[in-house]
């Protein structure tokens, strides 16, 4: 049973930063080699879902963990509020077309999981309603690994509730992050407990496992994730095709 609470949200003391950013750059590197030859092969899709507190960086995770990948072979989808159209439907309906293709990467900034985290704290659904719709996310899951080669990597992202006012705080201060500021994540910032509560749930009642990675600092969070990506990754039976016969 994951304990948010218990779990660091900084680097172990034997990580030495210079050490993590060589690392970061190589691993980003290699996600970049084996994101073409994904694309080549056309066999496999990777999913990579981002969860976290506003202001965790999911962001800057994204642009710094595929910053080495074709733009043609990596998408972006970030999940806002639903529109009138998507709430006429059921709450995967709009996630199951935006699902990688193959050959394809598909990162998610926030997810599917919304619908259980956000929804559930305003008790704009029961909680009858979350463990329903928690089935039917593991089974949405279970449907891209198995019938599409989908690998799906899930992370996230552990700030602390400190760090999360420090990072709200620039947003005002720095005039280039002007842009990011919404006054509503101060509002949310009083439900944390709640939010931490609702996080839980979805960490351990998911089918497949989640990656708890701190996020106070962001070079670490960048080692984390690219570690994590090249790793699993290499595990598929990623080749280059080779040439066919006329």
């Amino acid at each position: 049973m994951i304990q948010l609470d218990k779990i660091a949200t900084t680097p172990p003391a034997n990580i030495e930063k210079a050490f993590a950013k060589d690392a970061t750059k190589n691993y980003a590197k290699r996600i970049g080699e084996l994101q073409q030859i994904m694309y080549a092969q056309g066999k496999y899709n990777l999913l990579v879902i981002m969860q976290g507190m506003d202001g965790s960086g999911k962001d800057g995770a994204t642009a710094n963990v595929f910053k080495y990948c074709h733009q043609a072979g990596v998408n972006v989808y970030s999940f806002k509020k639903p529109t009138d159209l998507e709430f006429a439907h059921d709450f995967l309906w709009r996630v199951h077309k935006v699902a990688p293709e193959k050959g394809k990467i598909r990162v998610f900034n926030r997810s599917h999981y919304e619908d259980i985290l956000i929804q559930r704290v305003h008790k704009w659904i029961t909680m009858e309603q979350v463990e329903r719709r928690m089935a039917a996310i593991n089974a949405f899951e279970r449907l891209l690994q198995e019938d599409n080669h989908t690998l799906i990597i899930k992370f996230y992202l552990h700030l602390s509730y400190e760090q999360q006012a420090l990072e709200l705080q620039e947003r005002i201060d720095d005039p280039t992050k002007h842009w990011k500021h919404n006054p509503n994540d101060w509002e949310e910032r009083k439900l944390w407990s709640e939010y931490r509560t609702a996080y839980e749930y979805a960490i351990n009642n998911s089918h497949l496992p989640w990656d708890i990675v701190p996020v106070d600092k962001r070079w670490y969070r960048d080692y984390v994730m690219t570690k994590k990506i090249v790793e699993e990754m290499e595990k598929l039976d990623l080749a280059y095709p080779s040439l066919k016969e006329d």
